[in-house]
C-alpha cells in the first residue's frame, strides 16, 4: 500500500512511489537504458501524477531512475 494513502497525488518529490508506478507501467523497459526526456514524460503520463512540469530537475529524474532500478531488482 502507497503511504500517499487513497486519492493522493504524487508530485516529483515521491521518487519512490514514482519508481513504483513506472515499474508497473512500463514493465517491458530497462530503467538502466532510458532517456531523461522519456522518463520525464512517463512520469507526467503516470496516474495519480500531478505536479508542475518546470519543477523537475536532472536530480530529480536521476533520482527516479535510481529508485526504480532498485525496484526492478
Amino acid at each position: 500500500m502507497s503511504p500517499l494513502g487513497v486519492g493522493a497525488m504524487m508530485k516529483w518529490t515521491d521518487t519512490r512511489q514514482i519508481a513504483e508506478a513506472l515499474l508497473n507501467a512500463h514493465e517491458q523497459i530497462d530503467p538502466k537504458r532510458i532517456r531523461f526526456t522519456d522518463l520525464h514524460h512517463w512520469v507526467m503520463s503516470l496516474p495519480g501524477f500531478h505536479d508542475d512540469p518546470q519543477r523537475c530537475n536532472e536530480k530529480i529524474l536521476e533520482a527516479i531512475q535510481v529508485a526504480w532500478i532498485d525496484e526492478a531488482s
